[in-house]
């Protein structure tokens, strides 16, 4: 029976995955058309961990993705509420996840909130995204950052918004937020295998 139900809740992942998934290609295909879009975005539906440089991605993109983050802190009532359902979403999707983090719940969903406002927050100024990003992830060489982490982690995030703003969580706004956190997640890849070591010795 268990089987059977686990084997559901995976389809009906794939299938939210793949209606996301066509969402974005849209979203995508609207803006190449519109504004002569180069490849930054197209790489970003998908996390990079090969090169960490500067990203600079459409200002609609980036505009509605910002808007989206202060809707969802609005709607959470505080930016603790906030913290604290992302931190549900994140652990909830994947208690394995649980055990890399060792801070006490509220002290981490704080952090959650603080990491993802100033990633955010800095998602039009390239350099200055490139080095709020970098910060985390020298903050973060502690952690076993992979890729499959980095999705769980992402789509609870997506899915939180999804459900808290509903149609106010535009394509355009989800696909900046999907880019911005494959390019976190990619970039802590990066730092950690890159410099790890090197700080050690």
């Amino acid at each position: 029976m268990a089987e059977v139900e686990s084997q559901e809740d995976t389809e009906y992942l794939d299938e939210e995955y793949e209606e996301q998934e066509a969402a974005v290609a849209g979203a995508v295909d609207e803006d190449q058309e519109g504004s002569g879009l180069d490849s930054a975005v197209e790489q970003l539906r998908e996390v990079q961990d090969k090169e960490f440089v500067e990203v600079r991605l459409p200002s609609t993109i980036v505009a509605e993705a910002q808007q989206a983050w202060q809707v969802f802190i609005s709607s959470a009532g505080s930016r603790d509420a906030a913290g604290e359902a992302i931190y549900a979403a994140v652990f909830e999707s994947a208690p394995s996840l649980q055990s890399l983090f060792k801070t006490a719940r509220s002290v981490m969903a704080l952090r959650f909130m603080n990491g993802l406002n100033s990633i955010i927050s800095s998602a039009a100024n390239p350099s200055v995204l490139k080095t709020q990003v970098e910060t985390l992830g020298f903050q973060h060489l502690d952690l076993e950052v992979t890729i499959p982490r980095v999705v769980i982690f992402r789509d609870a995030i997506i899915s939180l918004f999804q459900m808290e703003l509903g149609a106010r969580f535009t394509t355009k706004a989800r696909l900046g937020l999907l880019s911005l956190l494959n390019y976190v997640g990619g970039a802590y890849i990066f730092i950690r295998r890159e410099y790890a070591v090197r700080i050690k010795i």
